[in-house]
């Protein structure tokens, strides 16, 4: 269980991924039913560093607090900035103990420096992966993901992708009905899996020979208990069905079906989390046909079985603890 977070700050840190951390971790929202986190900022013998926008900014203590954090947030650092040989040893001592580790976008270099990505799957802002895989060649690399969680090691890609990442992990930890909550408060998407585009992340322009799918996508979500063809999908958005998939995945990242996978697999959790009802009316309802087409899908993309997620997961409002659902990527 989460209650310790720490966020690790050092010389050119990035402003608004730090504050990304401090957003999802740092502020109390108890009053609105949102558990709250013991957050600290940290810095190498709790000096001022300066911030990549020239700013100074005085963390809250020096490296001690990284030893007894359950979750330690690394935000964006100059990747070819050094990184202090005792920020990095502490950096690994936590993941030896089993702490969590998180980065937003390019953190992920101060990661891989002190050796914790060799051998992970792992992510980082787009423009930098290549830099990344090339300087750090025994890390799997996924550029195309919005976070990757390997082990007890994390990753996110660019500035929103830190949420995605921080949402994940309330949710992992409290439940879809919490991070729901928080993401209100946040005003964002509460659900943008990593490695599952469910929105149009670079959407065609609007025009009448290029028009965009999300009038598609909003009808698919409404219809998830509906099996569709391709075909079906194609003629409803006036294209030859060769088209029409290759559009898709340019305007989402993933094919129909998988796309359409990760939505029915949104739908199952909520109705695990929220309702009592059967595995093969839940599999009915989210587009699955009956409880062994559920399982089997469900546990590919959740890491648990419907059952063991409902028994994790439902009914989070009375705060009990929970072990954690793997969810990679």
């Amino acid at each position: 269980m989460i209650r310790r977070v720490a966020a690790l700050v050092l010389d050119g840190v990035a402003p608004f991924e730090l504050g990304v951390l401090c957003e999802v971790f740092g502020i109390d929202r108890t009053d609105d039913g949102i558990p709250g986190y013991e957050f600290t900022v940290c810095g190498p013998d709790g000096r001022s560093v300066r911030t990549s926008l020239g700013f100074h900014l005085t963390p809250h203590a020096d490296l001690a607090p990284l030893a007894e954090a359950d979750l330690i947030g690394v935000p964006a650092h100059p990747m070819n900035s050094p990184v202090p040989p005792a920020a990095l040893a502490a950096l690994r001592t936590a993941a030896d103990r089993g702490a969590e580790l998180l980065s937003v976008c390019s953190g992920a270099f101060v990661l891989a420096e002190a050796g914790l990505l060799d051998g992970r799957r792992c992510t980082t802002h787009w423009r930098y992966a290549e830099q990344l895989a090339r300087r750090y060649p025994t890390a799997i690399v996924e550029p195309n993901s919005l976070y990757v969680a390997d082990g007890n090691i994390m990753t996110s890609a660019g500035t929103a992708a830190g949420i995605d990442l921080g949402l994940y992990l309330v949710r992992r930890e409290h439940g879809s009905e919490v991070a729901n909550k928080l993401a209100r408060r946040m005003v964002v998407p509460p659900h943008r899996d990593g490695g599952q585009a469910q929105y149009v992340e670079a959407p065609v322009p609007k025009t009448s020979d290029a028009p965009t799918l999300e009038p598609l996508l909003e009808w698919l979500v409404e219809h998830l208990d509906e099996q569709v063809t391709i075909e079906q999908l194609a003629d409803r958005s006036h294209m030859a069905v060769r088209t029409f998939a290759r559009r898709f995945v340019a305007e989402t990242g993933a094919t129909p079906h998988d796309w359409l996978t990760g939505q029915r697999v949104l739908l199952a959790r909520r109705l695990l989390e929220q309702t009592t009802l059967t595995m093969d009316t839940v599999a009915r309802r989210a587009g699955f046909g009956n409880a062994a087409a559920l399982r089997h899908h469900f546990t590919r993309r959740v890491g648990a079985t419907p059952t063991a997620y409902r028994r994790r997961f439902s009914h989070r409002v009375d705060g009990g603890a929970a072990g954690p659902v793997a969810e990679a990527g």
